[in-house]
């Protein structure tokens, strides 16, 4: 395993140079600016730089289960937080639920035909509480070469018990979205409406673990991609759960994937610490089903509350 200098000489090297350069002058030359800091392009340049270097030289970490903190660090959320910050204009309330450390399990709606809610939570919990959320995806997101790559890549894996027990072991920050394809995928008609959390597998997961349960309400991807049919026939042919008719796809072609500027809100509630439960009740259904059904209402209550408060869809 590689390990990453945590400081960088040649990118340092560069902002140092860039600085003494500044307004066109050497330092300590007529026309410089000894004490003018880096700008922003500069420190872009410098920091791409570092990172090309630590790639070439194979400086970084990846874990066991594929994820690479600087290529998430430097390419995907750079990525990711232009559609937070600047499309969507996310608003978190609620992050002080998120335990600073420790293992937990965040419980999510799921919706917006493509899954760019795990996105804008990834985003959102890596820049506001300080953690990498670890999020348990689908089998057809690591069917799908370069997509289950770069998921790797992110930290994210397997919906699967055994890995999910792993990971919140290790004191990791864990998300599930226990509507799976039924949420992301349902009509229009349906928005903010919870289908069915499962068969409470990720109750069983959080109560072997000892970890809280932290309910999220995630609010605006039900309008970027308002699901107005379903081609069944070519969904079947393809091998997706579903191939969804939107008013600008496919009548548009590629246009048509732009999601719609929708305005965002994401929620956490107070944490859900199943003190009054022990390890092996994971293994009775008739807790497992109790607890699962008060996480969904919890999340439920909390959709209807924060779609209150953010008003229209899209201003």
């Amino acid at each position: 395993m590689m390990h990453a200098r945590h400081e960088d000489d040649e990118g340092a090297q560069v902002i140092r140079l860039a600085s003494a350069r500044h307004d066109g002058g050497e330092a300590g030359e007529p026309g410089g600016d000894a004490g003018a800091g880096p700008g922003p392009i500069e420190r872009g340049i410098a920091s791409g730089l570092a990172f090309l270097r630590r790639r070439l030289a194979g400086e970084y970490e990846v874990d066991e289960f594929g994820y690479d903190p600087d290529f998430n660090e430097n390419i995907l959320l750079p990525a990711a937080r232009a559609l937070y910050e600047h499309w969507f204009r996310v608003e978190l309330e609620g992050v002080g639920n998120v335990p600073a450390e420790g293992g937990a399990l965040i419980v999510a709606n799921h919706s917006g035909t493509l899954p760019l809610d795990a996105l804008m939570l990834s985003v959102g919990l890596h820049d506001h509480a300080r953690r990498c959320v670890r999020l348990l995806g689908a089998d057809l997101v690591y069917q799908v070469p370069v997509l289950a790559h770069l998921a790797r890549k992110a930290g994210h894996t397997l919906a699967c018990q055994a890995d999910a027990a792993r990971l919140l072991g290790k004191g990791e920050l864990v998300g599930v979205f226990p509507e799976g394809f039924k949420g992301v995928g349902k009509p229009f008609a349906d928005r903010y409406k919870l289908q069915r959390f499962g068969r409470g597998g990720f109750v069983g997961t959080a109560l072997r673990a000892g970890v809280p349960i932290v309910p999220a309400a995630i609010v605006g991807a039900e309008e970027i991609y308002p699901k107005i049919g379903d081609l069944r026939p070519l969904a079947r042919l393809l091998g997706l759960p579903y191939f969804p008719v939107t008013p600008t796809f496919p009548l548009l072609g590629p246009a048509g994937l732009v999601p719609l500027p929708s305005k965002w809100m994401i929620q956490f509630g107070e944490p859900m610490t199943l003190e009054e439960y022990a390890a092996e009740d994971a293994d009775d259904p008739m807790t497992l089903f109790n607890v699962t059904d008060h996480v969904r209402e919890n999340v439920q209550q909390m959709l209807y509350d924060t779609l209150l408060r953010r008003g229209p869809a899209f201003f």
